[in-house]
């Protein structure tokens, strides 16, 4: 199936979830408020539902987001059950949890009986669905109607390929009627077996070297109206993904190494602006009192700025508040000998340079804080990796390890939540940089924020 096709299917199957999410919290209600179950198992009435209906407004946006950070929409149409029922339970017991949460923090009176027919009634409903939406694509009417006829073009080989990947997906929505061996058969023949077998579209694979042929194939598709399908992986790639495109108008095949423009990627941007705005304010008092300690305690400014390589490797101006002293830059190449991080980076445990004040604000992460003015400036992120100073970035060896400076960098990220004062090898520190730009997503940035917290409280901070 296209990718299209999958993400139309998958926003279908988010409205509807999310839909019978909530029919399942109003049914959850109604059985535990009913006056006959009341009586029977003798228990407390509950508030009238009014009281709390607004919890919709969390729970039909999150009930999606939840079921898609467990690949629940990840599973072909016709999968085993087992695909399903895992990742539904999972989804079904966070969603619970979340919405108990949620009660909790304000300090709402629901009786804990609807949070258990709650989640049991919406996994039952959703499985429903499922093999509901099962039975309905084994039908004749649709086998008739969605089931799409295809003709496969390429080499013997490439062939052979393309109808081993079709049966190891499952995908029942596509039926290879018959094939073209370009080395064996005339480029013409397309048009009569567009005629014989009735098809709706064709399937090129196709090295560069049979270009003409392959021009000759679209052009007679086009006159037919028939969809062709080129798959262009005749330039061998190793972690790029590949998406279509038009510039000029001109067809345009993108080779992409890091997350592409998304819904996702325009409310992290939002987060970011907002989040940053909101902890600004709040945060106003606690900014205050470090200026007062830093400045009483040691001469110098308040604010340490430093140039640090930003997004694609443009420098910016980074804010921290100072942990050391105001001549730090020039001890630091005597004590580069000491240096605990291997690569370009430098990181030293004891370094003599930090003020007093300066280790217990590292200690807890607090010397961080000026950077949400660089978040709400645009230079940074919330999550992301962490910037280096300009003169470590010129420094790397590997030219691998730029693909880290591919997305904004942040204020917390997964090298900080993941034993960062462990972590001597700079090499180890990039893989989890690369690991988070790979798997990249809304949910991986929501659970690196609340992971953070609870690592800043334990004073894991950083060198």
């Amino acid at each position: 199936m296209l990718r299209r096709d999958r993400q139309i299917r998958t926003v279908i199957h988010q409205l509807v979830d999310a839909g019978l999410f909530a029919i399942a919290f109003w049914l959850a209600y109604a059985l535990r408020a009913n006056p006959d179950i009341i009586e029977w198992l003798k228990l407390e009435p509950t508030s009238p539902f009014k009281n709390f209906a607004w919890l919709y407004l969390v729970l039909i946006p999150a009930t999606p987001l939840v079921l898609e950070s467990q690949r629940f929409y990840d599973h072909p149409p016709l999968c085993a059950r087992g695909a399903i029922l895992w990742p539904l339970f999972k989804g079904c017991v966070l969603i619970t949890v979340g919405l108990m949460l949620t009660v909790y923090l304000f300090h709402l009176v629901v009786a804990r009986g609807i949070f258990v027919l709650f989640g049991c009634t919406g996994f039952c409903m959703v499985y429903l669905k499922e093999e509901l939406v099962r039975a309905l694509l084994k039908s004749k009417v649709a086998r008739f109607q969605f089931k799409r006829r295809f003709i496969v073009i390429g080499t013997e080989r490439e062939i052979a390929k393309m109808r081993a990947q079709l049966q190891e997906q499952t995908d029942e929505s596509v039926e290879i009627v018959a094939d073209l061996n370009l080395l064996e058969t005339p480029v013409q023949q397309i048009v009569p077996l567009l005629h014989q077998y009735s098809v709706y579209g064709v399937i090129l694979s196709a090295k560069h070297t049979y270009f003409e042929q392959v021009e000759y194939v679209i052009r007679a598709c086009e006159l037919e109206g028939v969809e062709v399908w080129l798959i262009a992986d005749f330039f061998a790639t190793q972690i790029s993904r590949t998406s279509f495109d038009e510039l000029f108008n001109r067809p345009l095949l993108v080779f992409r190494s890091t997350p592409e423009a998304s819904w996702q990627s325009v409310i992290k941007h939002v987060m970011d602006r907002v989040g940053a705005f909101i902890l600004l304010i709040v945060l106003l008092p606690l900014f205050l009192l470090i200026a007062i300690v830093i400045k009483m305690t040691s001469p110098g400014p308040v604010l340490f700025r430093q140039q640090r390589s930003g997004q694609n490797g443009a420098p910016f101006t980074l804010y921290k508040f100072r942990t050391m002293v105001t001549n730090a830059e020039q001890f630091k190449q005597e004590l580069e000998a000491m240096n605990e991080m291997t690569g370009p980076v430098f990181k030293l445990t004891n370094d003599p340079r930090i003020t007093r004040i300066g280790k217990w604000l590292r200690h807890y992460s607090l010397d961080e804080l000026p950077q949400l003015v660089n978040v709400l400036r645009g230079e940074m992120s919330l999550v992301g990796p962490r910037p280096l100073p300009v003169d470590e970035v010129k420094r790397f060896s590997d030219l691998a390890h730029r693909r880290r400076l591919s997305v904004k960098p942040g204020i917390t990220c997964l090298w900080q939540i993941s034993g960062r004062n462990q972590i001597k090898d700079f090499k180890d520190w990039v893989r989890l940089d690369l690991e988070y730009i790979d798997n990249w997503s809304l949910w991986l940035d929501l659970e690196i924020l609340l992971r953070t917290i609870p690592a800043v409280f334990a004073a894991t901070g950083a060198k």
